[in-house]
């Protein structure tokens, strides 16, 4: 059994059995690669069927010695263990190297949030004398209204909103579709995008029922929403490390504090797990702390 031969299984069983993007796609890739340079290094000519845990924890060492972060250390191994699991499933190995191997304990990390203010600050600080001012309104309005991740924000589509109803239908992770309710300030902006600044674009044909465009009528990356919100934090020199991802923060943490049903929030973030949606609660009782710190007498 040749590595190469194995990944290319295994990546095509990425892209059709578990519909992932392309980017989750190179991610996995990417963590077996660097177990392959790893044993290239220590134990050449080691094939992918011959792995034992040993071997394994030998290359978890050697990541920690290389100062690879627990954090980093865990989704590697993660890695490992799904391309594994592949193997197991195709007959290509009788038993599980990876069964009985580890990942460092790790903290959950609370992301960081915005508040109300923050987030109106960097919306009226969009230059709306600019052609693309009004796409950019509508897009950071999109993405705090209904918590979107950023993929999901520039693969939208038109014949996705469905504005009468007050929702949008999103396609998530693994192309699974949820339908999120959206607000009446969201849907205002849009609309102005819409009937102005998209009316003026030739629109590329592969781009015809794409939501959000850039100004040569195609869809916009997921780099180019970090670098406009990026921009705007700098020009109202807010002191947070933001990203379009802290506005899906933002949305969830908000909802919590203001009493929604943790399984809504779920449902409208497109979390298959309730544990993965249970961190805004953690952020819940950071903020209930900080307030008692700052108004109880006793505090």
């Amino acid at each position: 059994m040749k590595w190469e031969d194995s990944k290319k299984g295994y990546e095509n069983y990425l892209k059709l059995e578990k519909s992932l993007s392309q980017n989750s796609i190179a991610a996995y890739i990417n963590d077996i690669n660097k177990l392959v340079v790893f044993f290239e290094n220590k134990y050449k000519g080691l094939a992918p069927d011959k792995v034992k845990l040993d071997h394994l924890k030998s290359f978890v060492e050697w990541l920690n010695d290389r100062g690879v972060s627990p954090r980093t250390q865990a989704r590697t191994i993660s890695g490992i263990k799904s391309f594994y699991k592949y193997l197991l499933i195709e007959g290509d190995i009788t038993s599980d190297p990876t069964a009985l191997l580890e990942s460092p304990k790790i903290g959950r990390k609370l992301p960081d949030i915005l508040s109300m203010e923050e987030i109106d600050t960097l919306i009226e600080a969009i230059d709306l004398s600019k052609a693309e001012g009004q796409r950019n309104k509508a897009m950071l309005e999109t993405l705090y209204s209904c918590g979107l991740r950023v993929s999901e924000l520039v693969n939208l589509k038109i014949t996705n909103l469905f504005f009468e109803q007050g929702f949008i239908k999103v396609e998530g992770k693994a192309d699974k579709e949820r339908l999120v309710p959206v607000s009446g300030r969201a849907i205002e902006e849009i609309n102005k995008y819409l009937n102005k600044y998209r009316k003026t674009l030739r629109v590329n044909k592969d781009s015809e029922n794409v939501l959000f465009l850039n100004r040569r009528g195609r869809k916009l990356s997921r780099v180019m929403i970090f670098t406009i919100i990026k921009n705007l934090a700098e020009k109202v020199n807010l002191d947070k490390k933001i990203s379009p991802h802290t506005f899906r923060h933002s949305f969830a943490t908000h909802l919590i504090n203001g009493g929604a049903d943790l399984r809504a929030v779920q449902e409208m973030l497109g979390h298959e797990s309730i544990l993965t949606t249970e961190i805004y609660t953690h952020l819940d009782k950071d903020y209930l702390r900080s307030t008692i710190h700052q108004f109880h007498p006793r505090s």
